[in-house]
């Protein structure tokens, strides 16, 4: 009898421990003392440490928020052989930021992921064993610089078939429609790196993501605590990109290059660590 008593006890406490684990990592997040700047006309970028207080570890988060504008526009830049530095994509293209993006081969150039740009699509999905993998089954979708996201069908010829005129697939989805997405229990999802997202807010914004790692200054995030993060954050839908070494935010006229972030690829906590990528998420005056 007591025996019975005692599981759903320890059941009902491992509840309660979580629950209150959760609540304080909430709590930390919604009232940090975001440091924060104002970019352009309805362009903030956001800034905070946690010291050892948000999933108990050391975190260092940046948020580029956008709000919806007319003036201001989503596009994705790209190299199907060359790679370059999410700095140099954004120069060139005379943005006012940019976010790296999808995954990529990185030894011989160009995206794994579908890629489509000024309506042709300009690198198709690179199967594994005929098959899709974990970041090939959500999208984002660009027309006119407005931004939104989807997932996947099921369908071979899904991609071809979404009305956009710019597509990056990736993933995976981590929210939509206000709701989380479930998701896997395979090492990249479960292990702490390095992470870019994408949020499309309740409030209708949109904010790029950086979280640092692979430092002990900061040590990352599982996509669970990802996926936590973007929730407290009020996202109606959010997509992880590309992250570890490529984990990059640039923004223009900013110190250190333009780069904000701590990019991990020289195993040093400093703003000189860009990896070289195939593509990115570009912010530009229209």
């Amino acid at each position: 009898m007591k025996q019975r008593i005692l599981i759903p006890i320890i059941t009902c406490l491992v509840f309660v421990t979580f629950g209150a684990f959760a609540q304080s990592d909430s709590l930390a997040l919604v009232t940090t003392n975001w440091q924060t700047q104002k970019i352009a006309k309805g362009i903030v970028w956001k800034q905070s440490m946690f010291k050892g207080n948000l999933f108990g570890s050391n975190q260092n988060i940046n948020i580029l928020e956008i709000e919806k504008s007319k003036n201001i526009g989503i596009s994705i830049a790209y190299d199907t052989k060359e790679l370059k530095p999410t700095s140099e994509f954004g120069k060139e293209e005379i943005a006012l930021a940019a976010l790296n993006g999808t995954f990529f081969d990185i030894k011989n150039g160009g995206s794994v992921d579908f890629i489509k740009a000024e309506g042709q699509m300009v690198q198709p999905n690179r199967l594994t064993d005929g098959k899709r993998t974990f970041h090939q089954k959500a999208a984002v979708l660009i027309s006119r610089g407005k931004l939104k996201l989807a997932k996947w069908n099921g369908k071979d010829d899904w991609e071809t078939k979404l009305h956009a005129d710019e597509i990056m697939v990736s993933g995976p989805l981590l929210v939509l429609k206000k709701k989380p997405e479930a998701l896997d229990s395979i090492s990249f999802n479960t292990s702490r790196h390095p992470r870019t997202a994408v949020v499309l807010t309740n409030s209708n914004k949109i904010m790029f993501i950086t979280v640092d790692g692979r430092n002990e200054n900061a040590a990352g995030m599982n996509l669970f605590e990802l996926r936590n993060v973007v929730r407290w954050l009020n996202a109606k839908e959010a997509i992880n990109l590309d992250g570890g070494g490529s984990t990059t935010l640039w923004i223009n006229n900013q110190s250190e290059n333009g780069v904000v972030n701590y990019p991990c690829d020289n195993r040093k906590w400093d703003h000189a660590g860009e990896r070289k990528v195939a593509n990115v998420l570009l912010v530009k005056n229209k």
